[in-house]
Protein backbone atom coordinates (compact mmCIF):
# COMPACT_ATOMS: atom_id res chain seq x y z
CA UNK A 1 0.00 0.00 0.00
CA UNK A 2 0.80 3.28 -0.90
CA UNK A 3 1.33 5.85 1.92
CA UNK A 4 1.09 9.67 1.69
CA UNK A 5 3.38 12.04 4.64
CA UNK A 6 3.24 15.98 4.26
CA UNK A 7 6.31 17.80 6.43
CA UNK A 8 7.37 21.48 5.85
CA UNK A 9 4.62 23.27 7.82
CA UNK A 10 5.27 25.89 10.49
CA UNK A 11 5.05 29.29 11.65
CA UNK A 12 5.84 32.54 9.03
CA UNK A 13 4.82 35.66 8.75
CA UNK A 14 2.61 37.29 5.91
CA UNK A 15 4.60 37.94 2.53
CA UNK A 16 6.96 35.14 3.55
CA UNK A 17 7.15 31.94 1.99
CA UNK A 18 7.10 27.77 2.61
CA UNK A 19 7.70 24.92 1.00
CA UNK A 20 5.66 21.51 1.54
CA UNK A 21 6.73 18.41 0.92
CA UNK A 22 4.25 14.82 0.37
CA UNK A 23 6.68 11.50 0.12
CA UNK A 24 5.01 8.80 -1.27
CA UNK A 25 6.31 5.25 0.05
CA UNK A 26 5.78 4.01 -3.80
CA UNK A 27 6.04 5.57 -7.38
CA UNK A 28 2.33 6.62 -7.84
CA UNK A 29 3.32 9.97 -8.96
CA UNK A 30 3.25 9.11 -12.61
CA UNK A 31 0.58 7.30 -12.39
CA UNK A 32 -1.98 9.09 -10.77
CA UNK A 33 -3.38 13.17 -10.65
CA UNK A 34 -2.03 13.93 -7.26
CA UNK A 35 -3.44 16.82 -5.03
CA UNK A 36 -3.24 19.62 -2.33
CA UNK A 37 -5.95 20.12 -0.35
CA UNK A 38 -6.30 22.26 3.03
CA UNK A 39 -8.77 22.98 5.95
CA UNK A 40 -8.97 26.08 8.78
CA UNK A 41 -10.40 25.49 11.95
CA UNK A 42 -14.15 25.88 11.05
CA UNK A 43 -14.28 25.80 7.37
CA UNK A 44 -15.37 23.47 5.31
CA UNK A 45 -12.30 21.34 3.37
CA UNK A 46 -10.89 23.35 0.40
CA UNK A 47 -9.23 22.27 -2.65
CA UNK A 48 -5.57 24.19 -3.63
CA UNK A 49 -3.88 22.44 -6.68
CA UNK A 50 -3.45 19.75 -9.15
CA UNK A 51 -1.13 17.67 -10.72
CA UNK A 52 -1.79 15.15 -13.36
CA UNK A 53 0.23 12.09 -13.93
CA UNK A 54 1.17 13.85 -17.10
CA UNK A 55 2.52 16.90 -15.25
CA UNK A 56 -0.45 19.74 -16.19
CA UNK A 57 -1.33 21.96 -13.45
CA UNK A 58 -3.96 23.96 -11.79
CA UNK A 59 -5.25 25.88 -9.07
CA UNK A 60 -7.95 27.39 -7.27
CA UNK A 61 -8.00 30.86 -7.32
CA UNK A 62 -7.28 31.83 -4.51
CA UNK A 63 -3.85 30.54 -4.78
CA UNK A 64 -3.09 31.39 -8.02
CA UNK A 65 -0.21 33.28 -9.25
CA UNK A 66 1.19 32.46 -5.43
CA UNK A 67 1.91 28.56 -4.81
CA UNK A 68 3.00 26.29 -7.81
CA UNK A 69 2.81 22.37 -6.94
CA UNK A 70 5.53 19.95 -8.61
CA UNK A 71 6.74 17.05 -7.95
CA UNK A 72 10.15 15.14 -8.69
CA UNK A 73 9.07 11.28 -9.37
CA UNK A 74 12.22 9.94 -9.01
CA UNK A 75 12.10 10.78 -5.30
CA UNK A 76 8.55 9.68 -5.22
CA UNK A 77 7.69 13.26 -3.59
CA UNK A 78 5.09 16.05 -4.51
CA UNK A 79 5.34 19.84 -3.77
CA UNK A 80 3.89 23.12 -3.03
CA UNK A 81 5.57 26.35 -2.92
CA UNK A 82 4.02 28.84 -1.08
CA UNK A 83 5.11 32.48 -1.76
CA UNK A 84 2.99 35.58 -0.81
CA UNK A 85 1.55 33.91 2.15
CA UNK A 86 -1.56 35.79 4.03
CA UNK A 87 -3.49 34.94 6.94
CA UNK A 88 -6.23 33.64 5.42
CA UNK A 89 -3.71 30.75 3.97
CA UNK A 90 -3.64 29.60 7.77
CA UNK A 91 -5.04 25.92 7.08
CA UNK A 92 -3.54 21.80 7.86
CA UNK A 93 -2.53 21.05 3.96
CA UNK A 94 -3.09 17.36 3.31
CA UNK A 95 -1.52 15.98 0.08
CA UNK A 96 -3.88 13.03 -1.80
CA UNK A 97 -4.29 10.79 -4.27
CA UNK A 98 -7.76 10.80 -4.74
CA UNK A 99 -8.73 8.23 -7.43
CA UNK A 100 -5.67 6.00 -5.46
CA UNK A 101 -7.89 7.06 -2.24
CA UNK A 102 -4.75 7.87 -0.43
CA UNK A 103 -4.81 10.98 2.30
CA UNK A 104 -1.51 12.05 4.36
CA UNK A 105 -2.12 13.29 7.57
CA UNK A 106 -1.52 16.92 7.02
CA UNK A 107 0.83 19.45 8.05
CA UNK A 108 -0.08 22.75 9.96
CA UNK A 109 0.60 25.95 8.12
CA UNK A 110 0.00 29.18 10.85
CA UNK A 111 0.47 32.63 8.55
CA UNK A 112 0.68 35.68 11.04
CA UNK A 113 -0.28 38.74 10.62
Amino acid sequence: QVQLVESGGGLVQAGGSLRLSCAASGSIFSIYATDWYRQAPGKQREWVAEISSGGSTSYADSVKGRFTISRDNAKNTMYLQMNSLKPEDTAVYYCAAPRYGKWGQGTQVTVSS
